[in-house]
């Protein structure tokens, strides 16, 4: 028997759900946040350093945490819970991307950045699973990198992190596919952020050149990605428009990972 077809118009809604976001001050993670309230979602916006995003009272929640610190993550899941009842979606974005030759590439640098970027990443998906599990299901939304599937130079530390998370990713939609758990990874390219833009000095010393002029003679579409564009996919891999995507990282670099420019 044939299921009914729901309209697309109710497929991408997030009523009635929660979502948690870490990274969420600035950037992608704020036009995430954005995004996620206006399908329809409350919202627990997490990041290390105030200002955060501001919204309506009433369906969004914001909480200045470090992700470094163990408890972190099951702190924002019980936040989540307290606040909205729920948690249904939870979007590890937080991260860091500083540059430094390989040689010169400190043990305490590697550790930095590979505990924000993955490590806090394992621990947002096991605080998440944790609750999901017992309500009956959920999205675990994790931002990646093409850096996560290629390498550049002087981001050794980067980009093993974001290998990492292409993996943990994978790792989750095996672990969690039982309890009703979809984990999708979402790997964007070079985007106009503050933090890229304060980034290109460091990564023009490490070997990369101008960076716009970078991406506009690697990239197909010959620009960096707007932050809002990598929102619209989270908000895709965390709706019922993907709700047979799991496992997979969807890439949102303007062709740059498949150019041989």
């Amino acid at each position: 028997m044939t299921e009914p077809i729901t309209p697309l118009a109710e497929l991408w809604r997030l009523d009635g759900q929660t979502a948690v976001v870490t990274g969420a001050g600035r950037g992608i993670g704020a036009a995430i946040v954005s995004r996620l309230t206006e399908a329809g979602a409350a919202v627990v916006a997490a990041d290390i350093d105030p200002p955060l995003v501001s919204g309506g009272a009433d369906s969004l929640r914001t909480a200045t945490i470090d992700l470094r610190r163990p408890e972190a993550c099951d702190t924002l899941a019980h936040l989540a819970l307290d606040t909205f009842g729920s948690l249904d979606v939870w979007v590890n974005n937080a991260g860091i991307y500083p540059s430094s030759p390989l040689v010169d590439l400190t043990d305490d640098e590697w550790d930095r950045v590979l505990d924000v970027n993955l490590s806090a990443a394992f621990r947002g998906a096991r605080a998440a699973a944790r609750v999901m599990r017992r309500l009956g299901g959920g999205v675990i939304v994790n931002i990646a990198s093409n850096a996560g599937m290629a390498a550049g130079p002087g981001t050794a530390h980067y980009v093993s992190s974001k290998h990492g998370v292409v993996g943990l990713t994978k790792s989750l939609a095996v672990d969690l596919a039982s309890d009703g758990i979809r984990a999708v990874g979402v790997a964007p390219g070079v985007t106009k952020t503050e933090g890229v833009e304060a980034a290109a000095a460091s990564l023009r010393q490490a070997g990369w050149g101008d960076l716009d002029d970078y991406v506009g003679r690697t990239t197909p579409l010959g620009r960096m990605a707007q932050p809002d564009e990598i929102a619209r996919v989270v908000v895709f891999a965390a709706s019922d428009l993907a709700s047979y995507v799991t496992g997979t990282t969807i890439v949102v670099d303007g062709g740059q990972l498949i150019s041989f420019t």
